[in-house]
């Protein structure tokens, strides 16, 4: 039981419905939906239409789209949602054109065409309910007449808005006042709205052919990108449905999409780590290392060998292998850190995410992005579209697994979860934060699994990270944490910016309830009745 003298929250509770979101507007929004006789694949439509308009740095309909869908008493479906590189993108095209190593978020290059539209579509068609006007009929008021800007979001929008004024598109769309609104000022992106009503009307062949595609395609070319209409064209079916990839933790089962998302990385984590002891007899610095050495493995793993699934064959089942597992995790000393290393045995940024149960028990994990703040930073004041940046996590060197290439899809950090026990769903969760995604999934099931804390206890836990040579802690860690740390020989750094958010909701068969966390790092809530 949580310390009620102590500010926080408790979790969420229901017994029929339930949606958890990172803004309030977004999780009304698909309650609303619930309790209007829509199934949950219905709420989570709504939800992300509407954090499109009023999360507008975090999320877009230029983004791309990942999804797992659990119906009552069936399997597990994953789609993968993300959209290609354009036809006339090369390695040898883009160096040519003087980009070294890596393409810049606010590239034209960076930008693939965008796949959430055609994963809402497919979304909608195979598990959805309800018309999809009723269900945008709220993100098309927000977009239309105006939000009010919460709290988190003010604060995000304040620091990137400097670079998005850079963009003539980005400022006029997200800077109207020459400066970004603040905590409680009203902001609207009318032809948003209006491309949100095409959509709804007219499916995705609205926003990948015609006016919208059209309007996109110019504003591209005329920043130097290669995109073509026959690029947007292509893309209205670039939404695959694809068998989703799993492993077990602690007698459960854990769920993610496949390559060329990353949530093999979380499943590699949470592999290595069940061979240790993460309970409460551990120290927290004791916690922090093995999750801290398990992260750096996998990542490794997931930098050197994951891209476009056409191009990994057996690689995934490989590296969630036995023999490579077990190599993995000897790997690891609980008293010192080591830099991490590839095993060698076998021959070859910013995103919402929200979960939705509804009364017939159907379950699904949703998570729509583009990548960095604001994306590419590249916005179109004619449909209000900002375009995502997720091209940037493509490598621009020949061979590798995720080097750019025409109408390929690059590795992706986004990753909805799904956890089960003896073939029934027992929670939909998902932890946003660009490359903290793997290493947050493991982290929130530790904590559950683990430690035993509640699905909110679990989401409020301090976060730390090992990424980049660094170990970065949020400040809710003491020094004595840090230093002893610092004794096994990482190097930690405390962040400025929270790690991520996450939402989750758990559902409790035995007593007929369902528990639902959201992250007090964003703004959002989860609701039900």
């Amino acid at each position: 039981m949580r310390d009620f003298f102590r500010g926080g929250r408790s979790p969420a509770f229901a017994r029929e419905a339930m949606i958890a979101t990172s803004h309030p507007l977004s999780t009304a929004a698909g309650v609303e939906i619930l309790a209007a006789g829509g199934n949950a694949m219905d709420a989570a439509l709504a939800a992300v239409a509407v954090q499109c308009v009023v999360d507008p740095l975090m999320t877009g309909i230029g983004g791309d789209c990942f999804a797992l869908y659990a119906p009552a008493g069936g399997e597990v479906a994953a789609l993968n949602g993300s959209g290609r590189a354009p036809a006339a993108a090369t390695v040898e095209r883009l160096t040519g054109l003087g980009l070294e190593g890596a393409i810049p978020q606010t590239s034209p290059h960076a930008v693939t065409i965008p796949g959430a539209v055609s994963a809402w579509a497919a979304l909608h068609a195979r598990f959805a309910s309800l018309p999809m006007d009723r269900l945008f009929a709220r993100a098309v008021g927000y977009a239309e007449s105006g939000f009010p800007v919460t709290p988190r979001v003010a604060w995000d929008w304040q620091r990137n808005a400097e670079l998005v004024g850079k963009d003539e598109g980005g400022r006029a769309l997200f800077l109207p006042r020459g400066h970004a609104p603040k905590t409680g000022e009203t902001h609207a992106n009318p032809n948003l709205g209006r491309t949100l009503r095409a959509i709804a009307a007219k499916g995705a062949e609205a926003f990948y052919r015609g006016a919208v595609a059209d309007s996109l395609v110019a504003r591209l070319n005329a920043l130097g990108g290669l995109h073509t209409a026959e690029d947007f064209a292509d893309g209205m079916t670039a939404a695959a449905f694809v068998a989703p990839i799993s492993a077990p933790y602690r007698g459960y089962e854990v769920v993610e999409c496949p390559p060329n998302g990353q949530g093999v990385a979380a499943l590699m984590i949470l592999r290595i780590l069940e061979g240790f002891d993460l309970s409460d007899r551990l120290s927290e610095a004791e916690r922090i290392h093995l999750h801290a050495e398990a992260t750096k493995l996998a990542y490794y793993h997931r930098d050197a060998l994951i891209g476009d699934p056409a191009t990994l064959g057996g690689t995934v089942e490989t590296l969630l292998s036995e023999p490579a597992i077990a190599a993995l995790r000897r790997r690891i000393d609980p008293e010192r850190a080591l830099p991490p290393a590839l095993w060698d045995e076998p021959e070859h940024k910013d995103t919402v995410y929200l979960c939705a149960v509804d009364k017939d028990g159907n379950a699904v994990s949703f998570i729509n992005s583009i990548f960095h703040g604001f994306g590419s930073t590249r916005a179109d004041p004619e449909t209000g579209v900002v375009l995502h940046s997720r091209g940037a996590s493509f490598r621009l060197i020949e061979g590798h697994p995720n080097a750019i290439a025409p109408r390929k899809r690059p590795m992706h950090t986004i990753i909805p979860g799904m956890l089960r026990k003896d073939g029934e769903t027992v929670m939909p969760f998902g932890v946003m934060g660009g490359q903290y995604q793997a290493a947050g999934h493991a982290a929130f099931l530790s904590g559950m699994l683990d430690r035993g804390l509640d699905v909110q206890a679990a989401i409020d836990a301090p976060r730390s990270f090992a990424f980049g040579g660094k170990l970065e802690l949020e400040p809710a860690f003491d020094a004595t944490t840090a230093a002893n740390l610092a004794a096994l020989g990482h190097d930690p750094v405390t962040v400025a910016v929270p790690l991520g958010g996450a939402q989750a909701i758990r559902i409790d068969r035995e007593n007929g309830v369902l528990w639902g966390g959201s992250d007090p790092r964003k703004d959002g809530c989860a609701l039900g009745f």
